[in-house]
């Protein structure tokens, strides 16, 4: 075959497409507020995204509040032991994960990024009103309208407590998402200089988040801890509800990209349109293959997408066979897909090494909640007549990325360029790989700065005694500060190139996808020190990581993460280096 098969009738008449077209208009099919064709000079690019860098901020900041001080809250308020307390915060951050994915779909399939956003956000503000009340609890109980309380207290402040727990989950969990998409979405992909300012935004994005991250783990969690948990709460929800509002205020000036319909229903259509004619042989023009007429895409809210090469099993849900010819033929979708419609799939497999790959550099980030804060409660916290708590020692993580996030923007950017060429300096492929690098790093230190440690145990004669050696915790400001120039790299990296490369009507999907990169990281994290003492302890030995750490060899298992992390780098750079990048016209 040598002709190319089409519907007769494009998604705009000749006159609404030249006006789209002109300059004078975004060129990505976004639209206003009220549904017509956006104006470049008066929607989106700053103007636009700055609100919703702002909503970031603050929802971030409200529900970092809760991350941070939830163990405590947990055992302190409501009397759960260490064990029950820990199960609830995993269970609680696994089901924020999963609500990501719940939001992403309903946004790209049916309601919109902004409708999606302003649904759960009015979900989380109620979750956090429920939080408030439950803290209010003991205060209410006592007062005279304690007629509110159907139960004893306690009874009534662990429900509410744990319904408005979820209801934030639910709430941030869904909107996630969909606001980063929503902001990188104020950029028009067919202007260069725009383009451009969509990588800025990512930086300068995850900025705030880490800026809202450190005042709720220094500010609010010391309001929580001194001033009580009403008083955390409602500023949190203060926050929330100021960024709520901010969010709205600039409903004028935003760019929406309309929803494309349900893209597991698009990828199935793929899988059984290529099933059914696996027995079909491809034609030797990729020009024969079924697309749509006109210049946009047959599916809502994307461009189309031009044909490549591989994968071509997926290419035979779009041959146009004879059957397919008959009247009303090519709208059954479940038996003739578009060639957009077939590479949004192999986008989708494409992507996938990519994403396996960036897991292990979440399980190496989930070492600094964990193995490094155990590592620095048995060093010497005082410098001075200071004492720095273990797990206080995060905040370098964080002023890290707020250091270097300015200099990778104002100052690397410009190195980079002049060796690349590029506009952005690197690839996001390029920067996650060297966020890669950094983690590498972060566990050498980590495993240097323990092998002294034992050092210095051995030579003091604690190796049998649990407690802290006279070695100071500022030995782990390194790997701290390496794992932060991990995160600027890799996280910024990763977001950027799920946003890039994804099918435009599944961006705030995949953003999930990304999200869930972290959660997956800490479920091998998990398996990985649970066979940890299968294969270190016993016949006499506690083990690498035992009770007692002066009696193990952490930095063992440091240097065996390094190793991983280095080996997961090569396969990083072996999947990257092969990966075929999506073409939209």
């Amino acid at each position: 075959m040598d002709s190319t098969y089409q519907l007769d009738k494009p998604l705009l008449d000749e006159e609404n497409s030249s006006q789209v077209n002109t300059v004078e208009y975004t060129g990505d099919g976004s639209v206003c507020i009220r549904g017509h064709p956006t104006l470049r000079k008066h929607t989106g690019n700053w103007k636009g995204c700055s609100f919703a860098i702002v909503f970031s901020f603050c929802s971030y900041l409200a529900h970092a509040s809760i991350v941070k001080n939830l163990v405590s809250y947990l055992i302190k308020v409501l009397h759960e032991t260490n064990m029950a307390a820990a199960r609830d915060v995993a269970i609680w951050q696994g089901t924020s994960y999963l609500a990501s994915l719940v939001g992403a779909f309903l946004a790209d399939s049916y309601l919109g990024k902004y409708c999606t956003i302003l649904i759960f956000c009015t979900i989380f503000i109620i979750g956090m009103m429920m939080l408030l009340l439950s803290a209010a609890i003991p205060l209410i109980s006592t007062g005279p309208y304690s007629w509110i309380i159907w139960t004893d207290p306690v009874s009534s402040q662990h429900i509410i407590f744990f319904v408005g727990l979820y209801i934030v989950a639910l709430g941030y969990g869904a909107q996630c998402p969909c606001i980063s998409s929503f902001g990188a979405d104020q950029f028009d992909d067919t202007d260069e200089d725009e383009r451009t300012k969509k990588s800025s935004f990512f930086n300068w994005s995850y900025f705030v988040v880490n800026a809202g991250s450190l005042i709720s783990g220094t500010v609010l969690v010391w309001v929580q801890d001194h001033k009580g948990w009403i008083w955390g709460y409602t500023i949190s929800a203060l926050f929330l509800s100021l960024g709520f509002g901010t969010f709205i205020f600039g409903s004028s000036v935003y760019r929406f990209q309309k929803p494309g319909g349900s893209p597991l229903a698009r990828i199935s259509q793929v899988v059984i349109a290529a099933i059914r004619k696996r027995d079909i042989d491809l034609p030797c023009d990729s020009s024969a293959l079924y697309e749509f007429l006109g210049q946009r895409s047959a599916i809502k809210g994307s461009r189309k997408l031009e044909h490549t090469t591989g994968l071509e099993f997926f290419d035979r849900a779009a041959i146009v066979t004879p059957a397919d010819c008959e009247p009303d033929a090519l709208q059954n979708t479940w038996k003739i897909c578009t060639v957009t419609q077939v590479e949004e799939l192999k986008i989708l497999v494409r992507m996938f090494p990519i994403w396996a790959t960036m897991v292990l550099f979440a399980t190496a980030l989930d070492q600094m909640f964990a193995t490094f804060v155990e590592q620095g409660m048995v060093m010497e916290k005082h410098v001075g007549s200071f004492e720095i708590p273990a797990a206080s020692f995060q905040s370098i993580d964080v002023i890290a990325v707020l250091a270097l996030v300015p200099v990778y923007e104002r100052v690397l950017v410009r190195v980079f360029r002049k060796f690349t060429g590029r506009a952005n300096g690197i690839t996001p492929l390029q920067r996650m790989g060297i966020g890669l690098f950094f983690s590498t790093l972060s566990m050498v230190s980590a495993a240097l700065v323990e092998s002294n440690r034992l050092r210095v145990a051995q030579d003091e004669g604690l190796v049998h005694r649990e407690m802290a050696v006279p070695m100071s915790i500022l030995w782990q400001g390194p790997q701290y500060f390496l794992i932060g120039a991990g995160e600027v790299f890799s996280i910024i990296g990763l977001t950027e190139f799920f946003y890039e490369e994804s099918p435009d009507a599944m961006r705030s999907l995949c953003l999930a996808f990304s999200l869930a990169n972290v959660s997956a990281g800490n479920y091998l994290n998990s398996f990985i020190i649970s066979l940890v003492p299968v294969f270190t302890a016993g016949e006499g030995s506690p083990g690498w990581i035992p009770d007692n750490l002066n009696e193990g060899h952490l930095d063992r298992f440091y240097w065996m993460m390094a190793g991983l992390c280095f080996l997961n780098m090569l396969a990083f750079v072996f999947c990257a280096t092969r990966y075929k990048c999506k073409n939209a016209s």
